[in-house]
């Protein structure tokens, strides 16, 4: 099976991360690691960054120069109202005004473009760095060991794709441009603070930090409320999905009323968690003006005392006026960008337990050529496996296929039938042993090679949105329509297609209605598409109904002549003209031989065999 055929074992165990859970508001495990990685991560952009940060702190310096021009034309202005009645040929000095107008026109102006170059370098930035992470991630995945894929689970691994890289980018772009330009912005007004006066610098951050350490309080309760929102919102989308999914079993269960009480229970927790949350949150805003409003009332207030007294003029106090709200604002800033850089930093530390994640083995100078044609010949010699490493479930499996023959292996649930085909397919690397392919040990060939070689049909059926055609050439993009046709008139599937308005050209999504055995047909198509000299049947008729299968198995039994092939099943009734049959229990072959044989030796497989029959009688 080539390496597009994605087929994929079974998934063992419950999935993290699946439909219907809430993204709830994590913090890193080790934020400094977290960050250190995303700063090496971020090389190739270094220049941006440096760049956005130097276009951030001119923006922050002509920002903080503002109010001592305006304190210059309000001085200007105090000086004329002040000595016009003492002398009324005075003047105001509207030469002086105008140009200090001018320079503040041109200082707001700069700032505004210097800000808006580094937001639009680190939208660049960040949009660089979400895409080259999804771009890594896609890599990585292909080279990470499969184990890893079936232990996250694929919700979890398509939440890193799209909600973490998304999150990571979208927290990324709002902290860095507000932590570059607030510490700027403050460092910048408390220097001028002091530079004009230290009296007046005293009053304004005296103030201001008090209102800050209600707000912070504040930040911690909402923060805490917004938790237990998004905690019990996954509840909830989880408890929908359920119903919704299983709709049917519900109602014929009558399991709606208790349904209906669970849900009206966790509807009451989010809406009292998300009234919480908000209102604490919708406190923020008045805390804010609060504290604006709070520095101005103290700067107005000590200002005019030291106006009073001739210490300062009135144009400081006005000057300071705007400091108050150029030092509250960044204090402000820097409160949200460290929630926001925190939630940064966790979907960055999921992302990179991916990228750290070792690899599999590398397969430079392996062999990646068939050097002859594929005879079919297979050994298990001695295979031992586990998919735990204190937990062996192969021991010692043993068996030789030889070219054509039709190998069945069969055996109850947990016996090790598909674990055997995923060690065939090198999907898992087997713990001892060695498995021979015409004298060749899979080890020493590449991945690639040894997928080419093997068509595959999964029990689980796997269309993807397309066309009927697209989905029958998959893995042959270079087959002929008479190639496909043959394969779909084999398995029975032609004269379904010809009754759909656009025949094999019919997109295959939500709203085209296919059963499971329609699906499966397709599938099998496309194994027979592949022509692959190796074949693999992993319960490929276990979804269609007993008239399709006897249809699909003289489909098989054309597919598989003069090909190995594999059969896995438990309907023991499709083996019976299997060349030789492999018994499984408990990860070791208890029985070999033709169906025939095996039923007058009177053993495990007869067991079997029989149970079912009586199953069916009863």
């Amino acid at each position: 099976m080539s390496s597009n055929n994605n087929a994929q074992p079974r998934h063992r165990g419950p999935r993290p991360g699946g439909p219907g859970g809430g993204q709830v508001i994590r913090k890193p495990k080790n934020f400094k690691a977290s960050l250190q990685k995303l700063w090496k991560y971020s090389k190739p952009f270094y220049p941006l960054i440096i760049v956005a940060f130097i276009l951030g702190i001119i923006s922050a310096v002509l920002t903080v120069l503002g109010p001592d021009y305006l304190a210059d034309i309000t001085e200007s202005i105090q000086n004329f109202l002040e000595f016009s009645y003492a002398d009324p040929t005075y003047t105001l000095d509207i030469t002086t005004i105008t140009q200090l107008g001018i320079i503040l026109v041109v200082i707001y102006s700069l700032s505004f473009v210097f800000s808006a170059a580094q937001n639009f370098l680190l939208a660049t930035y960040t949009r660089k760095t979400s895409h080259h992470l999804r771009r890594d991630l896609a890599s990585k995945l292909n080279t990470v060991p499969l184990k890893y894929i079936d232990e996250q689970g694929v919700g979890n691994t398509l939440s890193r794709f799209t909600n973490d890289i998304d999150t990571l980018a979208q927290s990324l772009n709002q902290s860095i441009g507000q932590i570059i330009s607030g510490i700027s912005l403050l460092i910048g007004s408390i220097v001028m603070m002091f530079y004009t006066n230290w009296i007046m610098a005293l009053t304004a951050i005296g103030a201001s930090l008090l209102g800050f350490a209600l707000m912070i309080i504040i930040m911690m309760t909402s923060q805490k409320q917004f938790r237990r929102q998004q905690k019990h919102l996954g509840t909830i989308n989880g408890q929908i999905e359920e119903i919704f999914t299983g709709h049917d079993a519900v109602k014929a269960y009558n399991a709606l009323p208790y349904e209906s009480v669970k849900f009206d229970r966790t509807n009451n927790k989010l809406y009292d968690s998300a009234w919480k949350s908000q209102f604490f949150s919708g406190l923020m805003q008045p805390i804010m003006n609060f504290i604006g409003n709070f520095g101005y009332v103290a700067v107005s207030v000590v200002g005019s005392v030291l106006v009073i007294k001739d210490i300062i003029g009135f144009e400081t106090v006005v000057a300071f006026i705007i400091y108050v709200r150029l030092f509250t604002n960044p204090l402000a800033r820097l409160a949200q960008a460290a929630t926001s850089l925190q939630s940064a930093m966790a979907a960055n530390e999921r992302v990179f337990e991916v990228l750290d994640q070792p690899e599999m083995s590398n397969e430079d100078g392996k062999i990646s050529v068939a050097p002859h044609k594929v005879r079919g010949e297979i050994e298990f010699k001695d295979i031992q496996f586990g998919y735990n490493p204190n937990k062996t479930i192969i021991h010692s499996f043993s068996a030789i296929a030889k070219p054509g023959q039709k190998v069945a292996i069969v055996g109850p649930t947990g016996a090790g039938k598909t674990t055997m085909v995923n060690l065939l397919m090198r999907f898992y690397e087997i713990d001892h042993g060695k498995i021979l392919i015409d004298g060749l040990n899979t080890k020493d060939v590449t991945r690639a090679l040894v997928h080419d070689q093997f068509g595959m049909v999964l029990q689980d059926t796997w269309i993807f949105n397309g066309t009927i055609r697209e989905n029958i050439l998959y893995s042959e993009k270079n087959a002929t329509d008479e190639q496909m046709i043959n394969a779909s008139k084999a398995v029975g599937l032609h004269h379904f297609i010809k009754t759909l308005p656009h025949q094999y050209d019919t997109v295959l999504d939500e709203k085209t209605a296919l059963s499971a055995g329609q699906k499966q047909l397709i599938t099998i198509a496309r194994a027979m598409v592949q022509n692959a000299p190796l074949l693999i049947l992993d319960e490929a008729t276990s979804s269609v109904d007993t008239r399709t299968e006897v249809l699909i198995q003289k489909a098989m039994d054309k597919l598989t002549e003069g090909r190995t092939s594999f059969v896995i099943a438990h309907r023991l009734s499709t083996v019976k003209n299997a060349d030789l049959i492999l018994v499984m229990k408990d990860g070791n072959i208890v029985e070999k031989g033709a169906h025939k044989e095996l039923l007058a030796a009177n053993g495990f497989y007869a067991d079997l065999y029989n149970s079912q029959f009586e199953d069916s009688a009863e």
